[in-house]
């Protein structure tokens, strides 16, 4: 159990690599739209990475973690919904998005995906849409997706022990006569 302890990435890390984007519990919750890939993004620094893009500032790989992790943010910071089909991509996650597209192409991947959001294709009520949170709300729904996940493993974890001991209790039924056949 503890070599498993060492194994396991640090927090942000695990987080950011949960597969797909975090789906969140609120878009759950509301009518979820097909196809719908929220994430949450600080509002505050999406508005400075959109003036550094017009500008043509460079845009540096702490401006994407603060845009895109809430962990060094103020509880009341505003976190708000981007919609990632607007990125035109698949990323597992934002650091598939730097290695493949650096700092400045994953700024404008979010930037994209905040326009997507805003553009409101699929045509859903307001009332129905994500709404904004402070970064305290989307860390706890981080936590709690976290937990979710855990159980999960817990859960496949069970699964494989028990094919495991499945496939023990098959070899042991096979044993005997093999050696039946050695004796004769």
């Amino acid at each position: 159990a503890q070599d498993n302890e060492r194994l396991k990435p640090a927090p942000r890390l695990r987080r950011a690599l949960l597969g797909r984007f975090v789906s969140i519990q609120m878009a759950e919750e509301q009518e979820e739209v097909a196809g719908e890939d929220i994430f949450y993004v600080c509002k505050k620094t999406l508005e400075t990475v959109k003036e550094k893009l017009k500008k043509g500032e460079e845009i540096t790989e702490e401006n994407v973690n603060e845009l895109t992790f809430p962990e060094n943010l103020a509880d009341s910071e505003i976190m708000v919904p981007v919609d990632m089909r607007g990125v035109g991509e698949d990323f597992d996650d934002v650091e598939q998005m730097v290695e493949k597209l650096g700092a400045k192409g994953t700024a404008e991947a979010f930037v994209k995906a905040a326009e997507y959001f805003d553009a409101n294709k699929s045509g859903e009520k307001e009332e129905d849409r994500p709404k904004p949170m402070t970064a305290a709300e989307w860390r706890q729904v981080l936590e709690e997706d976290d937990m979710l996940e855990g159980e999960e493993e817990d859960l496949l974890e069970g699964e494989e022990e028990e094919l495991v001991d499945e496939d023990d209790e098959g070899e042991e039924a096979e044993e005997p006569p093999s050696k039946k056949a050695k004796t004769d």
